[in-house]
């Protein structure tokens, strides 16, 4: 994610905004190297210990310097059991990290469909404002053209048209942040199928069709002319 993060803040350079170059940031080997207790036994996927330090009372919440939670810490290394055993605990998946992230953005920037299925499936939510630029996990994921994330959000019942603090939708991002790729063009199909807003503009007025067309995105603008056909009552 750092190099989305990256990517992203040289656009936003050039569209005259500041952000900071952090996004999604994993524990480095020193950090996990200093890990006790459950934070520990999360990152190796220890059930059994996991299991021993909740009946012995630890704290399921606890943080780590970047305000890790244990659970934050088993999705960055995608070990799902562990993931199983803190939900079974009582583990906090709402808990949000120093970049304001949740365990189920962090598995969507990942593209990691199988620890996001994990989460979802014991009660996660996916509809959590996340991140500092006040998006969801939908975003993240349309931003980076997760498209098999996108679905599985998108099925749990992540919000279709939130805009975050840049006034960008999920429709938006998967058009400005990517390259007109094929998985970007099947993120934007698959939010306009789900009946996400095409409409919703950005801050300078913009529409979906007005930034596809001016990127030269052929099959973006195809799909968003469709939908707004579609939308046109017929006279």
């Amino acid at each position: 994610m750092r190099a989305a993060a990256v990517s992203m803040t040289a656009l936003m350079g050039v569209a005259g905004l500041s952000v900071s170059a952090e996004a999604q940031v994993p524990p480095t080997a020193a950090q996990v190297a200093g890990y006790t207790g459950l934070h520990a036994a999360a990152h190796k996927g220890d059930v059994a210990q996991i299991e021993k330090l909740i009946a012995a009372k630890a704290d399921l919440n606890a943080r780590d310097e970047y305000n890790r939670t244990p659970l934050h810490v088993a999705t960055f290394a995608k070990q799902r059991e562990a993931i199983q055993a803190l939900f079974k605990g009582g583990a906090d998946h709402a808990a949000l990290e120093d970049g304001k992230y949740d365990a189920v953005t962090i598995a969507a920037v990942a593209d990691d469909e199988e620890t996001l299925r994990v989460l979802l499936s014991l009660g996660a939510s996916a509809k959590l404002v996340t991140s500092r630029w006040d998006g969801t996990a939908l975003i993240a994921a349309a931003h980076l053209g997760h498209e098999g994330i996108v679905t599985l959000l998108i099925d749990a019942g992540a919000p279709l048209d939130h805009l975050n603090n840049l006034h960008w939708s999920a429709v938006i991002e998967s058009i400005v942040l990517g390259k007109g790729g094929p998985r970007h063009v099947e993120t934007l199909r698959r939010l306009v199928e789900a009946g996400a807003n095409a409409q919703l503009t950005d801050k300078e007025g913009r529409t979906p069709l007005d930034l596809a067309k001016a990127r030269g995105y052929t099959e973006m603008v195809q799909i968003l002319e469709k939908a707004a056909a579609k939308a046109t009552p017929k006279k």
